[in-house]
């Protein structure tokens, strides 16, 4: 009897280490899109090769923009009543 190989002999398996928390919450967005996890990454190679690049922009967010997120998530906002008050706090 001939071994029937469930795999399509042109796949191959790729193995990565990744937080279990990271792992469910992809599995979960990407179900809601219809797709399992093996075809987002899959989607994700072929676009990166499709651009010859990552297929989003990398970036480090610097240190003033990293406390200006933190400060809006806290709702540590400074309110103004005028433009000038505004000014002025910008520029002490």
């Amino acid at each position: 009897m001939q071994r029937v190989n469930k795999n399509n002999d042109k796949d191959k398996r790729i193995s990565i280490r990744v937080d279990p928390e990271l792992k469910e919450e992809s599995q979960e967005l990407f179900k809601s899109m219809g797709m399992d996890l093996s075809t987002a990454i899959t989607i994700f190679l072929k676009q990166s090769l499709t651009d010859n690049a990552l297929p989003f922009k990398p970036r480090a967010d610097n240190f003033e923009n990293i406390k200006a997120k933190k400060e809006v998530e806290d709702g540590n906002l400074k309110k103004f009543n005028t433009i000038e008050a505004l000014w002025n706090d910008l520029n002490d």
